[in-house]
């Protein structure tokens, strides 16, 4: 049975303070409701512009508890939300994603077992919890591959890729006996893509356009959208998200990251349940972003178009870009600048980002370049 729909004026609490948390409430405020926010910072970007800012650990109940009173309806910018946390909103009717979507993507296992469940490709994998099983799995993964923890890790954090016999001994010395690890094979791929899709607490779901991605270090930074690939590996990738969407009876956005083979086959790396880096161009590009579509699937609103209206490129602001940024403002007549509010620009902390959009892609990463905000060949390899 769908839920009633959540009306303007209302409240929208969420669970994180973060960049995602700001945006997703940004939108919500153009549509007319008031926000809430639970996070234990003091200053993080959501609270700066919230209604109601309660600060305290993510896994106290009793600060959920006062996020229940005030809220019609609860979603989440991250997916280490507390489970019990989530289950208790979960049980008051508040919290339409449900817990069970994120009891599978804060953990890589489950994750990995959920995509299987839903016949969805992924890289070979192994779970190791001790140095025997860590010695068993390379035998069988080979190498590259990549040791990442179960739970926790997050741009690039929690992983060593390991290249050769001697990356082992450092992957023995992170193997602790308690924490749960995933050794995964490397997959030889031509792009990395991704794809956000939404569905709606009335059944209805969405798909926005499939768009390719680079990362340095492992954290994203630049996404071009669309993605240049065939018609028929775009397909494919909708098709991926929806059997995913539909295996874990979404509700909500939903980033669904993965690489196109060398073998032309589509291997899932991970989900994310809720607004995603990879999908901030459609502030500007797409007729809805992602996340007002968050926001109208959560409140059981129609869902909005998601057609592109302009090819963009999106690049990530870190800590060591805001100065050059900051420079380049008097030349960003074509650009879209979105500053966080963090208050401390740390390396490889993301700050923001930079939405350029144009007739053609080549003419928005042409553009992009010009702006010399970034390393210049990191640019090059991009385009």
């Amino acid at each position: 049975m769908s839920q009633p729909t959540v009306i303007p004026g209302q409240m929208i609490g969420i669970l994180g303070g973060g960049q995602l948390g700001r945006m997703m409430a940004l939108s919500a405020r153009a549509m007319g409701y008031r926000i809430a926010v639970l996070d234990p910072g003091q200053d993080n970007p959501l609270s700066q512009i919230a209604d109601v800012s309660i600060q305290t650990a993510y896994d106290d109940l009793e600060g959920a508890k006062r996020l229940a009173e005030v809220a019609d309806v609860i979603t989440y910018e991250f997916e280490n939300v507390d489970l019990r946390v989530a289950r208790q909103l979960e049980a008051k009717g508040l919290l339409p994603q449900g817990s069970a979507l994120l009891a599978v993507t804060q953990d890589r296992v489950n994750e990995k077992k959920a995509l299987s469940q839903a016949s969805v490709k992924t890289a070979p994998y192994e779970v190791i919890q001790s140095q025997d099983e860590l010695e068993k799995a390379i035998q069988t993964i080979g190498y590259p591959s990549v040791l990442k923890t179960a739970r926790g890790g997050y741009d690039g954090k929690g992983q060593l890729v390991l290249r050769e016999t001697s990356d082992l001994e450092i992957a023995r010395s992170l193997v602790d006996g308690t924490t749960v690890f995933v050794l995964e094979q490397w997959v030889p791929f031509q792009k990395e893509l991704s794809i956000m899709i939404a569905r709606s607490t009335q059944g209805e779901i969405k798909t926005f356009p499939v768009v390719e991605n680079s990362h340095i270090h492992n954290i994203l930074h630049q996404t071009i959208a669309p993605a240049r690939i065939s018609e028929r590996v775009k397909r494919k990738v909708e098709q991926v998200a929806l059997e995913i969407s539909e295996s874990l009876n979404l509700v909500g956005v939903l980033g669904v990251e993965m690489f196109l083979g060398d073998d032309d086959e589509i291997y899932v790396n991970e989900l994310a349940p809720r607004p995603h880096n990879s999908g901030h161009y459609t502030i500007e590009a797409c007729e809805t972003s992602q996340f007002e579509q968050h926001i109208r699937a959560i409140c059981g609103w129609p869902l909005g178009s998601t057609e592109q209206l302009k090819p963009a490129t999106m690049i990530n602001l870190l800590g060591q870009h805001m100065e050059a940024a900051l420079d380049a403002i008097p030349y960003m007549a074509d650009s879209h600048f979105h500053l966080y509010g963090k208050d401390v620009a740390k390396q490889d902390r993301k700050m923001g980002h930079l939405t350029v959009l144009a007739d053609t892609l080549e003419e928005a990463l042409h553009r992009a370049g010009q702006l010399k905000i970034w390393n210049q060949k990191n640019m090059e390899e991009m385009t």
